[in-house]
């Protein structure tokens, strides 16, 4: 089971007050001068000043289900009541829900089923780590609970690949992702004559409620799901037909992904790529809320296929799609814009194949009003056939002075914001985007024992971040002071894995065991 402590890094920002032209404090000059990176977006001023933890979760622990823990990194979600800090400031502690994607994937999709954990985070500041002098890590973790997702219907969600065509229909409901199998969905009894079909999910954004409550926004839909306390789903947020995946003129959800048991080499839908909508496995991988929980953001990983998502180069106009949600069970469109994803220079690919795009992993809705984006590259790191990384980030973006382009013009199904190349419609202005955190600075990385690049060891970073929260400094009185922890998805890749309730014993097939990591930076943040 579940070690009772584990380790985590911890993500601190420490923010001052806002700059708008005229001057800082003392404090904030000295912090900005001893910098690593700074941006200034639409004049609000942000300071990465320096690492400040590093930790992990073991890539084999076990939840209460006997279930591995893997996948964790894709959202979390911070009780804000919970966090609280120690007399001598140097010690927090408070509740973390992490949520897993749709499972072990890398061999095939299977019947897992998808679940959210809770833990008991308690961070320790180190302040006298460094490169010469590397601290352990700083944050351990107790793990507490786990809630399981179910439809409608009682039954279980399940990880599988959607169906081409079709899906499940509940009344109230929008037609649902759904998965159709034979046997126990991890490749056994495949003969047995039963017929399966329970809605799919790919969970990759969550957002906490006040009463209970929490969205999940997912990549098969993609939609945006409300479940309870329990985990039952009791409403869906569809998007605009625009995002909605098409093949032969119907709603198609599937993402290509062809079960564990069946041949990976082959297609598992026609055509494999929808025409229209998002791509296989870019759907809405960003989910944040505004503070007081009545205003829902959700960001395409990359743009729609028709509008350039077919390729890394051409995918770069994202749409952020924002919700009216004071009624949860009622939710108001309000409004879409067009957030333009950096590019970066794929050192393994030739010329013609550069720049790629930077596809986004998580946001976060920021007090200011502007979002940090969690934006990298892929295909770099631990357990990957190259470790060097050359862009991972949290950027800064504003959409006060974006084009909003909700409506008929841009969101049918044969609409698009950009030609297949991706060029935007020149009567859009897209957010205003902002280059800031750099995850792969390896004078700061060091202070923890970690690394960008070189040796394929534990203390390597691992490919995938994909999760932004925040914490107050201060808890009785945060100010412009924060931590912010971001957690890495290992897709659940270990020798020692467990599903099915503990049923099904896996290992991947890479030979690696990759530890659910964690970073904490030390950043100023305008008011």
């Amino acid at each position: 089971m579940f070690p009772t402590r584990l380790k985590l890094i911890a993500l601190i920002l420490l923010a001052p007050s806002r700059i708008d032209g005229l001057s800082t404090s003392a404090a904030d000059a000295a912090a900005t001068t001893s910098a690593i990176n700074t941006t200034t977006c639409n004049g609000l001023f942000y300071a990465y000043t320096e690492l400040a933890g590093y930790g992990y979760i073991p890539s084999n622990a076990r939840d209460k289900f006997g279930d591995t823990v893997g996948g964790i990194g894709s959202a979390i979600a911070l009780d804000q009541s919970s966090w609280t800090r120690s007399e001598d400031g140097l010690s927090y502690t408070g509740s973390l829900w992490v949520l897993p994607d749709r499972g072990w994937n890398t061999e095939g999709t299977l019947n897992y089923v998808n679940r959210v954990h809770k833990f008991v985070i308690s961070l320790t500041l180190q302040p006298n780590a460094s490169v010469t002098n590397p601290a352990a890590p700083n944050v351990n973790f107790t793990y507490l609970d786990t809630i399981l997702f179910s439809g409608p219907d009682g039954q279980y969600t399940t990880g599988l690949d959607a169906t081409g065509s079709g899906g499940l229909a509940y009344e109230g409901f929008p037609l649902l992702p759904a998965a159709n199998w034979t046997g126990d969905g991890f490749g056994d009894d495949l003969d047995n004559g039963t017929t399966y079909s329970h809605i799919a999910v790919d969970a990759e954004g969550l957002v906490i409620n006040a009463d209970g409550t929490f969205w999940v926004s997912d990549e098969y839909g993609p939609y945006i799901w409300l479940l309870n306390s329990n985990g039952t789903i009791i409403s869906a947020i569809r998007p605009p037909e625009a995002i909605i995946p098409k093949r032969n003129g119907s709603d198609s959800f599937s993402a290509d992904s062809p079960p564990v048991w069946e041949d990976q080499d082959d297609d598992d839908v026609s055509p494999a790529d929808n025409p229209t909508g998002r791509d296989n496995n870019h759907g809405f991988e960003g989910l944040s809320a505004s503070a007081d929980g009545e205003t829902l953001y959700v960001l395409l990983q990359a743009a729609a296929n028709q509008e350039g998502g077919l390729a890394s180069q051409t995918e770069q106009n994202a749409r952020l799609v924002i919700y009216d949600v004071s009624d949860k069970l009622a939710p108001v469109y309000l409004s879409e814009y067009i957030v333009p994803l950096p590019f970066y220079d794929d050192y393994t690919a030739k010329a013609s194949k550069n720049p790629k795009v930077a596809a986004q992993s998580e946001i976060h809705a920021l007090p200011n009003g502007q979002f940090f984006v969690l934006a990298r590259d892929s295909g770099f790191g631990h357990g990957q056939s190259e470790s060097l990384s050359v862009y991972r980030h949290i950027d800064v973006f504003d959409v006060s002075e974006a084009t909003d382009i909700a409506g008929a013009t841009y969101d049918c199904e044969t609409c698009a914001v950009a030609d297949s190349d991706g060029n935007l419609d020149s009567d859009i202005t897209p957010a205003t985007y902002c280059s800031f955190l750099d995850f792969n600075v390896n004078s700061q990385l060091g202070k923890f024992g970690m690394h960008n690049g070189g040796d394929q060891n534990s203390t390597l970073l691992n490919e995938k971040w994909e999760s932004i929260a925040l914490a107050p400094v201060d808890p009785e009185n945060p100010g412009s002071n924060y931590f912010v922890i971001s957690l890495s998805d290992n897709d659940f890749i270990t020798q020692d894995g467990y599903l099915n309730f503990g049923q099904y014993q896996y290992s991947d097939s890479s030979g690696y065991n990759l530890d659910n990591q964690a970073l904490v930076f030390q950043v100023t943040l305008p008011s």
